[in-house]
């Protein structure tokens, strides 16, 4: 019949794709999701945003990587309309999966762009025929409504071939029944630019490269098409990352401040995190990740850890504790962990007898930065940071 009339088993011609809706937003409680439907065939695509914490661990034949960007691929029995237990993924949907996740990685962000970890699940709501890019679709979607930033939205297309002698008849978007009886199934994924993706299973002992020009021609059409039906969904992603999913900041640290973000047995860190209830991860590198379910608590935090790898200042008015008193001046901590003396001559604008005339263990005074010598040593003035005394500057006539 298709080979004949050019009408295939739902009516449709070999070009033509089967109605398309599309939905974001559907789940309230998520980070992002999207339900895509193309005829018969029907995905539910969530998105969650997580840390580093929830990268996932890979012990490959290579050696061992994270991976911040996964997809899971479900096919339940209802979506055919079977009744079977529900089992661990088979073969089946971990290459589906797979192959979505290729389609959909070449638009993912870097890490250092967006330093979350990214889950898309994609349940099979119904199917009949091209699940795999029914979830590419959903799971582009989802990532725009929880506000990443991909680079353009993807789509995929599964296109079929009849083939019968010299008789040759190219479908675009297939039914299971053309994907079971028929003699290709050729997946094709991509954006508006490009192609990201490809998979095909052939019956046949081979196409000739015009057939595959006409194939991939053909699927162009079908893709830019399912591409404008999700434009009308949603044309780029959110701007702002939904209410539910963690804040994450990074900020970046001199190697040499690792040690005293983290302190001595991880007392500093534990303490930051007990206050700011926020999860801090510090690596090698210097690089701060602080994520918390609200932007002020992470601000909070990160002010901590500013505080702590602060460099003093040549010329800069710190406030600052007096720790410890000595004969000679005063050792004043204006920084987390870093002290500076200030000479008994640099306390005040007169000449000062005894250093605890002027200041006290526990007083909080504003001192000026002088000096920081090759060795890391700190010379710091309160006379500088005070104003000066009243008619100082004025010549006393009296004095002459």
């Amino acid at each position: 019949m298709i080979l004949e009339k050019g009408s295939r088993a739902d009516g449709r011609g070999p070009a033509d794709i089967r109605p398309i809706t599309c939905e974001v937003s559907a789940l309230p409680r998520t980070h992002g999701s999207a339900i895509f439907t193309r005829g018969e065939t029907q995905s539910l695509a969530v998105v969650t945003l997580g840390t580093t914490d929830d990268e996932q661990r890979i012990d490959a034949l290579e050696g061992e990587y994270m991976r911040t960007f996964m997809l899971h691929y479900n096919f339940p029995p209802f979506s055919v309309g079977e009744a079977r237990p529900l089992r661990s993924p088979g073969r089946r949907e971990v290459g589906h999966g797979t192959l979505a996740e290729r389609a959909l990685a070449p638009v993912v962000p870097s890490k250092e762009a967006f330093p979350y970890t990214l889950r898309i699940v994609s349940d099979i709501l119904e199917s009949n025929g091209s699940s795999s890019m029914a979830t590419v679709c959903g799971g582009s979607l989802a990532m725009m409504d929880a506000g990443v930033p991909i680079r353009e939205a993807v789509a995929g297309i599964a296109m079929g071939l009849i083939k019968e002698g010299d008789r040759v008849m190219i479908l675009s978007d297939i039914l299971g029944l053309e994907d079971h009886l028929g003699d290709m199934d050729f997946k094709v994924c991509g954006t508006k630019q490009g192609v990201t993706a490809l998979q095909m299973d052939i019956k046949i002992g081979g196409i000739t490269s015009a057939l595959m020009q006409k194939a991939l021609e053909q699927a162009k059409a079908g893709r830019l098409h399912i591409l404008s039906c999700m434009d009308e969904a949603l044309q780029a992603p959110r701007t702002t990352l939904s209410a539910y999913a963690p804040r994450i900041f990074t900020m970046k640290v001199k190697q040499d401040k690792i040690r005293e973000i983290i302190g001595p047995g991880g007392k500093t860190i534990r303490a930051i995190i007990a206050d700011c209830g926020v999860k801090i991860n510090v690596d090698d590198s210097g690089t701060v990740t602080i994520a918390s379910v609200d932007g002020a608590s992470a601000e909070k935090a990160k002010e901590m850890i500013s505080r702590i790898t602060e460099e003093v200042e040549i010329g800069k008015i710190y406030m600052g504790t007096v720790r410890k008193i000595m004969d000679f001046g005063a050792f004043v901590e204006v920084l987390p962990g870093t002290d500076g003396l200030v000479h008994i001559s640099q306390l005040a604008h007169h000449r000062v007898q005894t250093v605890s005339d002027e200041v006290k263990e526990g007083d909080q005074i504003l001192v000026k930065v002088l000096e920081v010598d090759r060795q890391g040593k700190i010379r710091l003035s309160r006379k500088e940071a005070m104003p000066p005394p009243t008619g100082a500057g004025v010549l006393d006539p009296s004095a002459r």
